[in-house]
């Protein structure tokens, strides 16, 4: 149970949607829906895969400044 809401409750509401609104719109709405869960994780990694990149390149300066340090 999720909070209150049986399989049941959850199997009526879903036989209503596809009365009202036909299995082939509820089938372009979830593909349309994945695609933009899709889009959205894609974003998410490249924006990661950028902080990562970043991180890296803040490591190898600081490395550099600390090799200039003890070589002073």
């Amino acid at each position: 149970m999720l909070g209150g809401i049986s399989i049941w409750q959850l199997l009526i509401v879903l036989a209503i949607l596809v009365l009202i609104f036909g299995t082939k719109k509820l089938k372009n709405l979830g593909s349309d829906l994945g695609g933009a869960v899709k889009g959205f994780k894609e974003a998410v990694d490249k924006d990661t895969e950028a902080e990562d990149g970043k991180t890296a390149q803040h490591k190898v300066i600081d490395a550099d400044v600390k090799k200039d340090d003890k070589s002073a």
